[in-house]
């Protein structure tokens, strides 16, 4: 029997891949290119919409865990990422036209998965893996929150503009990751009379209406820099704005402030402003932004957007493997369960994947425990929480380690760490295929 897989977003494709590996055929349905969200810009599937960091590859942060461990488990997303890695420092940053283009070329090219170009508006029969993101179209978003089970949330996210590189005044910029760790990033030094007057237009300027927009429903990982300007005068220099750890070569000193560029694309000649979600008109994020130095003549291949993002209440919906309790065979996967972030978003494709896979083929349903980043996702999402929000990974969701650890925190962690690998390595023997 073929299981359908309706989305081809990083959760959609991540879990058509597992079960093709595992011998079901796949009927993956996607609207693009007949139909497009305002967010999206690309035919290929698994469309980066926001900025193009996976962000931390290091085990002692817990989403480089999780992607250590689905690389593990053979994630065809993370398969596309290194192979289209981009300098970022210790993050996982890529050229978003080739990591789409890897997964669309391996899933259209896979004998066991079918690919339907059309919209669904109806729920479809089990077994069945909904991922259709927190931008699912109107008309699938109401016949999801018709279903008597569901209650949907809705919350909003945005996207950092993108700069060209030639663009950029090098005589202002200088190159380098925080600490010493390498030169990845490009920094925009800002001195304190500079940063007051950057502040002071960006709080000044005007945001574009979005409807029912409340700051409160802004997931704080994609805050918009204009609302974290609002919380107080010096937020952004302790936040996306934090000179800490990169000291200008000019002066040997940490600067007041400093705006980061992360490289977009393979050829260097894109640049998204790290931290600058925002949902200022288009006129004035060139004013505003143009006012960072190195940026007065910045050209923008990409404004700054911002859009609604739906997800379930999952606990008490969903269960550990992000099937439905009271419609067995139908899973829901991505950032709709309530996981946030693009990895996260995968790794629930990949668990839905794993067990739909497993079901078909009358094999008991695995067990990922909370010891395991994968683990602790999903067990986020399916334990009853009266204040359920989207979340990141974080090692705080994760099983602790029951004693103390000499060497703090992230001796701790390391240690969590390697319990979590050693755990998913068992797990393999007995999921993975031959």
């Amino acid at each position: 029997m073929s299981v359908s897989v309706i989305g081809a977003g990083l959760a959609g494709c991540e879990a058509a891949w597992q079960l093709a590996r595992r011998g079901v055929e796949v009927t993956l349905i996607e609207q693009k290119p007949q139909a497009m969200s305002p967010a999206h810009h690309s035919p290929l599937f698994a469309e980066l919409v926001c900025s193009n960091s996976l962000r931390s590859d290091r085990l002692q942060n817990a989403v480089g865990l999780l992607k250590e461990e689905m690389r593990r488990l053979d994630s065809l997303i993370l398969r596309a990422a290194h192979q289209a890695r981009v300098p970022a420092g210790g993050a996982l940053a890529v050229d978003r036209e080739r990591f789409s283009g890897f997964i669309t070329e391996t899933l259209k090219n896979h004998p066991l998965i079918t690919i339907e170009a059309r919209e669904i508006t109806q729920i479809p029969a089990a077994p069945a893996i909904i991922a259709t993101g927190p931008l699912t179209s109107d008309a699938f978003a109401q016949a999801i929150a018709a279903m008597p089970e569901i209650s949907t949330l809705n919350f909003y996210d945005a996207a950092a503009p993108i700069v060209t590189a030639e663009s950029l005044d090098m005589t202002k910029v200088y190159r380098a990751s925080r600490y010493g760790r390498g030169d990845d990033y490009l920094n925009c030094p800002m001195s304190k009379e500079e940063y007051d007057a950057f502040v002071s237009a960006l709080l000044a300027a005007d945001t574009a209406p979005i409807h029912g927009f409340e700051e409160k429903k802004v997931f704080e990982g994609c805050m918009p820099v204009e609302s974290m300007a609002r919380r107080g005068h010096m937020v952004l220099a302790f936040g996306p704005l934090k000179p800490v750890g990169l000291p200008d070569p000019r002066t040997g000193r940490d600067p007041y402030a400093v705006v980061q560029l992360r490289q977009d694309d393979a050829a260097g000649t894109l640049y998204n402003l790290v931290g600058f979600q925002t949902r200022l008109k288009f006129p004035e994020q060139k004013r505003v932004f143009g006012l960072i130095p190195g940026l007065e003549n910045a050209e923008f291949a990409r404004y700054g957007v911002m859009h609604r993002n739906t997800f379930l209440n999952s606990p008490g919906i969903l269960d550990a493997h992000f099937q439905m309790i009271a419609r067995p065979g139908l899973y829901f996967a991505g950032q709709m369960t309530g996981v946030e972030g693009y990895v996260e978003s995968a790794a629930s494709g990949m668990v839905a994947g794993i067990c739909a896979a497993m079901q078909q083929q009358g094999l008991p349903l695995p067990a990922f425990p909370r010891s395991t980043a994968l683990g602790a996702l999903a067990q986020y999402v399916s334990t009853p929480n009266r204040n359920f929000q989207p979340m990141n990974v974080t090692y705080g969701i994760m099983e602790g380690w029951p004693e103390k650890v000499r060497g703090g925190k992230q001796a701790k962690y390391e240690k969590i760490a390697q319990r979590a690998l050693d755990t998913i390595d068992a797990l393999k023997k007995e999921i993975d295929v031959p």
